[in-house]
């Protein structure tokens, strides 16, 4: 007689929540997302909707822009810096600024992608990789990374790599300036590389 009760007991035990053993945890609220990722996401989605290239351009400076504000003082000046070096055609100096910009803020995504910039043109094709999947694994659409990451693939003769990492920048950013006609051109060497 006492076990006929028990499933009922059970029932009300769980619809109570005093089984210790059946009570489960209230669920944890998910984290907030701060005003930052939120414009970033705002800014991404702008980009992949862009009805024309100005619209496009106007989505990229504010993505860009969002990165930037991301970075403390010092790190924004490290990567003018380093930026100004690359423009000036001084790689190594350029290289320096990133490398410390990357020591003050290894999770700037941005930082990871300059710096691969001034690896590749000092010729360190190993390393600018490196910076690339790091930047990439920071921050997944950095559709920049993916452009630079399609070319070292395809200077590296994987033409069918170049063509989806350049695909994959096409998705974040379609209004990418030359898009098209790079795409052509990747999409040929990919299949010649088939044949």
């Amino acid at each position: 007689m006492r076990f006929a009760r028990l499933p009922a007991q059970l029932a009300l035990a769980v619809l109570l929540g005093s089984a210790p053993g059946l009570a489960q945890p209230a669920p944890t609220p998910a984290p907030a997302q701060s005003q930052p990722a939120r414009d970033l996401d705002r800014a991404f989605e702008a980009l992949r909707e862009a009805p024309d290239e100005r619209g496009a351009h106007m989505a990229e400076m504010a993505i860009r822009q969002i990165w930037a504000r991301q970075a403390s003082a010092a790190v924004a000046l490290l990567l003018n810096r380093g930026v100004r070096n690359l423009r000036a055609n001084q790689p190594g100096d350029a290289l320096e600024d990133f490398d410390a910009a990357i020591t003050l803020a290894p999770l700037a995504a941005d930082a990871w992608h300059w710096r691969a910039q001034a690896n590749q043109l000092v010729g360190d094709r190993v390393a600018a990789a490196g910076d690339l999947r790091e930047c990439l694994r920071l921050e997944p659409r950095h559709f920049a990374a993916l452009v630079s990451l399609s070319r070292l693939q395809e200077e590296a003769g994987d033409a069918r790599g170049a063509l989806r990492s350049y695909e994959a920048a096409l998705a974040i950013h379609p209004r990418l300036p030359g898009g098209a006609e790079r795409l052509r051109e990747l999409t040929r060497a990919a299949e010649g590389e088939e044949m």
